[in-house]
């Protein structure tokens, strides 16, 4: 006899909170230990952290955990087969290092040792990411709970990398070296968040990034201004030209081809995004900024969501001490990064805007522009079944509320794993904006974590027949 959906609600409640505590006790054990990957002297605790995940993942009954290695640092593998010969393939991604933290930063509380103080869990990596990682443990523990079920509906597997705070060097090739086993119907991304306590929301997409560094070079060493300015070109006027001329009168990138391909929103999501409850001034406070400047005809939340941005990162050049001194410089830098959407090509934007500065740059400057490793940009469909299924979760989760939809403004591998393994990408965060990621007093607010473990609880019973219905 199947559950009734409130029995089954009843039924994975208690379960949680029959588990809570020991689950929370668990978490700030793995928080204990400083996974920075960004500090080389930190190598040994980010390997201990993922030798602590892939303990705990077997324990939580995970027939297959392994610990992957890469030339950066470990990433930890799961797999749990369903006894469903049909079963869909769910694979989830989240990361076990976390940014670097000490007291002196401002934290009130050791960011090592979790605190927990009017129901919030404070310390380093408790929203980004451990957190979020950590509720797919007794998530997947409660659903089998509430179904009686040995093996959960679908056949789950996690992901869970080293790297992703210092940029996710290695993990692309990861994905690539491992992708038969990586195979999915669906990836499920839990490093994101929600609108806010209040407002339950499913992230639908992030903004891709490629950067890039420019110097160029003029005399071969600072010369005398009097004697020679004006008769040389000046390798600190030519940035100046160049980062004008980045931007047309409204404010939209003037780098010719710059747009093509881009995913124009529809008038559908633009109404979504309309219907968020957004306080233009509060997010100003938020910003620290005291002013709305950006790409005509948009609005503040679609410009940082599902738009395509240029921003310059850093200027320099010439003499920047106390007093004059009046000199031709030898040199000037800029620092340019490009925030790209989906249809847009981290290549073609780099092949984009190398031709462009080769037409501003005048003769007589020599310069080198060189970019970084780039992330692409991830869009998950309004319409796919399995993004219904998932809010529907969410909704269950939070006692019938109607889940909206955003996107992040910020960029992540999960473009990686939709190239590589061909799968639609869902994600799935409860972390909300007070969290204080990469901040003093990072913190997870422990109702909410509980509700990310109740969604994947639903989640995994209602995926099956979704991707059915994808696949048809």
């Amino acid at each position: 006899m199947s559950e009734t959906p409130d029995s089954a609600v009843h039924a994975v409640r208690t379960y949680i909170e029959q588990h809570r505590e020991t689950f929370l006790g668990d978490l700030a054990e793995w928080l204990r230990i400083p996974s920075v990957s960004a500090q080389p002297e930190r190598a040994g605790d980010v390997r201990r952290s993922a030798e602590w995940l892939a303990a705990h993942l077997a324990g939580t009954g995970f027939p297959t955990v392994e610990v992957w290695e890469t030339p950066g640092a470990p990433a930890v593998f799961a797999e749990w087969p369903s006894e469903d010969p049909d079963a869909p393939t769910v694979l989830v991604y989240g990361h076990h290092d976390v940014q670097p933290a000490a007291r002196e930063d401002g934290w009130r509380t050791e960011p090592f040792e979790p605190t927990v103080i009017d129901g919030r869990m404070y310390a380093r990596g408790a929203a980004d990411d451990k957190g979020q990682v950590f509720f797919h443990t007794l998530g997947v523990r409660a659903h089998l709970a509430a179904t009686g079920r040995t093996t959960p509906a679908v056949r789950l597997k996690l992901l869970i990398e080293g790297e992703e705070e210092s940029g996710s060097p290695h993990f692309r090739a990861l994905v690539e070296e491992h992708a038969g086993r990586l195979a999915a119907d669906a990836v499920i991304v839990s490093d994101t968040g929600m609108w806010s306590e209040t407002t339950p929301t499913v992230c639908t997409g992030m903004r891709g990034v490629a950067d890039c560094e420019i110097t160029f070079h003029g005399p071969d060493q600072d010369i005398h201004s009097g004697s020679f300015g004006g008769a040389v070109p000046n390798p600190a006027t030519v940035a100046g030209r160049v980062v004008a001329a980045l931007h047309d009168a409204h404010e939209r990138v003037a780098i010719p081809g710059f747009y093509d391909g881009v995913t124009e929103l529809t008038e559908a999501e633009r109404a979504l995004v309309a219907e968020l409850p957004f306080d233009e001034a509060a997010w100003l406070r938020t910003a620290k900024s005291h002013g709305t400047l950006g790409e005509a005809g948009f609005s503040t939340l679609e410009r940082v969501w599902a738009r395509p941005t240029a921003e310059v990162n850093g200027i320099g050049g010439g003499y920047q001490g106390p007093g004059g001194k009046t000199i031709v410089p030898a040199s000037a830098q800029l620092k340019l990064s490009f925030r790209l959407v989906a249809g847009q090509d981290p290549a073609t934007i780099e092949r984009a805007v190398r031709d462009w500065l080769a037409g501003l740059v005048p003769a007589g400057i020599r310069y080198e522009i060189a970019f970084g490793a780039p992330t692409r940009p991830c869009l998950t469909p309004l319409g796919h079944p399995a993004l219904t299924a998932l809010a529907g979760a969410m909704s269950r989760a939070f006692d019938g509320a109607t889940v909206r939809y955003t996107r992040e403004g910020g960029s992540g591998p999960a473009a990686d794993l939709q190239d590589v393994l061909g799968a639609p990408v869902l994600f799935l965060g409860i972390s909300v904006p007070s969290d204080g990621w990469h901040a003093p007093d990072e913190k997870i607010e422990l109702d909410l974590l509980m509700k990310g473990v109740e969604t994947t609880a639903y989640l995994w019973g209602d995926l099956p027949a979704a991707l059915h219905d994808a696949q048809r």
